[in-house]
């Protein structure tokens, strides 16, 4: 990409969007379009197609999503699948009608069968059932995916997509019932800690095993494959029936139980851990083979302990102040 080159963030404020941002911005790259929902409704196909019609971006990050943990995905199931298919179908559709250089469509790896194997490889999409808790979601993200590997067949687009692990860090969603696990541990902890609680609950057994990845190492993946020349990226991820994504994500997990210590640790909780194991776990395992992004030269900074520790100090500084 061209440093003046126009590009469009859409989601330029959740949490993947803004860490998009932040990359962008230290990348040298200025020339921004990052709308907000009250200036654009990406539901709404008239409005997109005026924006795109007035804009003419050359780039477009699609990180512009409905999103939620098990409880959120449980209780608006017709909301995660409506809102997510047609604000990617606009903005997919509208980047190939005005000719965009290059699209990068962010999707989940909740996109993966229940049981997979693991680590799940790009290879497994579609070879069994999804999770129950968020299969809505997931279909959308599935959908998304085949509609940038259908224009790219039909129409010679560059449309490319990743699917990260779970992300957290900086600008992340802490509600606590719509939240994801690891922002909704560290409200949980810091609020234990500061009622001088004796216990935690912790959803579950404890038991399932979770990826995680920084949003900010995130956005740098993301950025490095949107930099790379059409030589490397149209052999490996615009080459039919080659999957048109890639996994983004550390290549290392842990149990529940091991996040919620360390989370314990880094807010300063000395109480104990009580597991509701009345409370849904979701999906046994979620490890993602990243063995296609290493090749393309792309690996992960940020450990976990120091991505906890920034996502607290942000936490502190921006929900509890």
């Amino acid at each position: 990409m061209d440093k003046n080159s126009k590009i469009f963030v859409a989601g330029s404020n959740g949490l993947v969007g803004s860490a998009l941002v932040r990359q962008l911005r230290a990348g040298g790259y200025a020339n921004l379009l990052l709308p907000e929902i009250k200036e654009l409704d990406l539901t709404n196909q008239q409005a997109v197609s005026d924006f795109f019609q007035k804009e003419k971006p050359d780039y477009v990050f699609l990180a512009a999503a409905k999103v939620g943990g098990i409880h959120a995905n449980n209780t608006y199931p017709a909301e995660f699948i409506y809102l997510n298919l047609m604000i990617q179908n606009n903005v997919i559709h509208q980047s190939y009608l005005h000719g965009v250089k290059r699209l990068l469509f962010l999707g989940s790896s909740c996109i993966y069968p229940k049981l997979a194997p693991q680590p799940m490889k790009e290879e497994h999409l579609l070879t069994g059932l999804l999770e129950p808790t968020n299969e809505p979601y997931a279909l959308a993200k599935i959908a998304g995916i085949k509609m940038c590997e259908s224009y790219n067949r039909q129409y010679g687009t560059k449309f490319i997509a990743v699917m990260p692990t779970n992300l957290y860090g900086p600008g992340d969603n802490f509600h606590p019932e719509n939240s994801h696990v690891l922002p909704a541990l560290i409200r949980r902890f810091h609020e234990a800690k500061v009622q001088n609680a004796a216990e935690v609950v912790v959803w579950g057994t404890g038991t399932p095993r979770r990826e995680l990845l920084y949003v900010d190492d995130m956005a740098a993946g993301c950025l490095f494959l949107m930099e790379q020349p059409d030589d490397l990226i149209k052999p490996e991820l615009l080459s039919y029936p080659k999957p048109c994504f890639v996994n983004l994500g550390t290549g290392q997990d842990v149990t529940i139980r091991e996040l919620a210590e360390t989370v314990g640790n880094v807010v300063g909780f000395s109480g104990n851990l009580r597991f509701d194991q009345s409370k849904p776990d979701g999906t046994p395992r979620k490890l993602q083979d990243v063995s296609r992004m290493h090749s393309l030269g792309w690996r992960h900074k940020v450990s976990l302990e120091d991505g906890l520790k920034n996502t607290y100090r942000w936490y502190l500084e921006n929900i509890e102040r």
